[in-house]
């Protein structure tokens, strides 16, 4: 019954949140609406209900699902005091307030439901739904800019979302011929199974449009161009889920299409053409790093960088290779979403999202300074937080198999590790520059991520450790 909570609440909560008129009222619903998704995701640690022909519960979609709905809920947490600042400055009405709670939870609904549909169809329009879902939101401030962002979001992303339907029609017709015309053709556990018998050379079409269907969704360069006007020009809530749970969703779905040619000996590996886009993505990145002037514009940079770095992991796979990217991906949603509360609320209190007008932060508001220059710290890699393990995992292990490719990744990552530690020096430090006011935030979201990060960085439960290296072995 749980996997149906996780579905229902969500959506009961939209139905609700989009007739509640008082803004504290529909904060506290989506908050607790969100809380209790999160605590029916966690009960399936513990608890797996059997498997259908419509949902599916296993090791792989449970990491998925437990990160997206904890998310989820401290991103509730978040807005609440985020949305409310913008609600008393006008930037948004209450009629627009209405409809940005109940897309929140009807975003949430269409992640969960791709992250535990067991047919490939379904899955499939799940993403579309958290996707146009999330469109929405980005031009909700219905500025010039945000529409733009929204429009240029919508259509890249209908070009993904084709490619990736093609894909998975290519999917069926390679099982059609083993496994009937009924709808089993489009289930995953029955497609697992008889993989080995499909045809490889449609398997073989069908991930490249896969690849690049989903791996426009994930953010990979030179499919990218959506992801940083939608974190520019929506609200800040909504740029911490893109990246730290939307871009897993599309990734989730990624994987289990890479299982399927895994299991096909005649089938193309997809790893080397995952290792290529992810270099791509980790070192165009890093260059464009240094470009950036709008704060948001700088973090939605870093994500296409990172999802470079975990694309790169699961392509070059192995134990180790598979156990890292779990990590990394792990890591960087907790570590991207904190930076967005901090960004967040700076952006506020300064009035703009220009790095050039932020200077000073650490001593005209120390916490929210020190809070961003942690969470930069750790997407940077800098030991002792757990992104500091992943990558060095990542790095180890690539230098042990394939020395010219580890080279070329430890160089993104040093293009990148400058940019970053630039940018923030120039925010966080010198002379105050404009507004100095307080700020009313929330920020137990922010040092909860950020504590959660640094713990890893010097302990992973065995349990943890032992379901991580269980999911890495089933990718293969």
């Amino acid at each position: 019954m749980n996997e149906l909570v996780i579905l229902l609440v969500p959506l009961a909560a939209a139905a609700i949140l989009a007739l509640v008129p008082a803004y504290r009222l529909s904060a506290r619903i989506n908050m607790i609406a969100c809380l209790v998704s999160f605590l029916a995701a966690a009960s399936l640690l513990w608890w797996r209900p059997a498997v259908g022909q419509y949902l599916l519960i296993d090791d792989l979609n449970v990491v998925f699902i437990v990160l997206t709905n904890f998310v989820a809920f401290t991103t509730s947490a978040f807005s609440a005091s985020y949305i409310g600042h913008e609600l008393e400055t006008g930037r948004l009405t209450p009629t627009y307030l209405r409809f940005y709670h109940a897309m929140y939870q009807i975003m949430l609904f269409g992640m969960n439901l791709a992250l535990i549909a067991n047919n490939i169809g379904l899955m499939w329009v799940a993403v579309e739904l958290a996707t146009l879902s999330t469109v929405v939101m980005v031009g909700i401030y219905r500025t010039h800019e945000a529409i733009e962002a929204a429009w240029k979001y919508f259509i890249l992303g209908s070009v993904g979302i084709a490619l990736a339907l093609f894909g998975t029609i290519l999917v069926y017709l390679a099982a059609r011929p083993v496994m009937g015309e009924a709808t089993d053709a489009m289930v995953w556990t029955a497609l697992l199974q008889h993989a080995s018998d499909f045809d490889p050379s449609l398997l073989n079409v069908a991930f490249i449009f896969l690849l690049l269907g989903y791996g426009t969704k994930v953010g990979l360069a030179p499919l990218h161009a959506w992801l940083p006007d939608a974190h520019a020009e929506g609200p800040t809530p909504i740029s911490a889920v893109l990246s730290g749970l939307l871009l897993n969703v599309a990734l989730y779905a990624l994987l289990r299409f890479k299982m399927l040619l895994a299991a096909n000996k005649g089938a193309i590996a997809p790893g080397p053409l995952m290792i290529v886009l992810g270099l791509l993505s980790l070192i165009f990145a890093g260059f464009m790093l240094y470009r950036r002037r709008d704060i948001k514009r700088l973090f939605a940079y870093s994500s296409i960088e990172h999802m470079g770095i975990i694309v790169f992991a699961f392509g070059m796979a192995g134990p180790i290779g598979n156990f890292a990217g779990l990590l990394q991906m792990t890591m960087h949603s907790l570590t991207k979403s904190a930076i967005f509360f901090s960004v967040g609320h700076v952006a506020q209190v300064k009035g703009t999202q220009r790095i050039a007008e932020m200077g000073g932060l650490t001593e005209s508001h120390p916490v929210l300074g020190w809070g961003l220059i942690g969470g930069v710290a750790a997407i940077a890699g800098l030991p002792p937080f757990g992104v500091f393990q992943s990558e060095f995992l990542i790095v180890s292990s690539t230098f042990a198999r394939a020395p010219v490719l580890a080279v070329l990744l430890v160089f993104g990552l040093l293009i990148a590790f400058g940019a970053l530690m630039l940018r923030v020096s120039s925010v966080a430090f010198g002379p105050p520059l404009g507004p100095v006011g307080p700020v009313k935030a929330s920020y137990v979201p922010m040092f909860a991520h950020l504590a959660l990060v640094l713990v890893a960085g010097f302990y992973l439960p065995a349990p943890v450790v032992a379901w991580f290296q269980h999911v890495a072995t089933l990718l293969g």
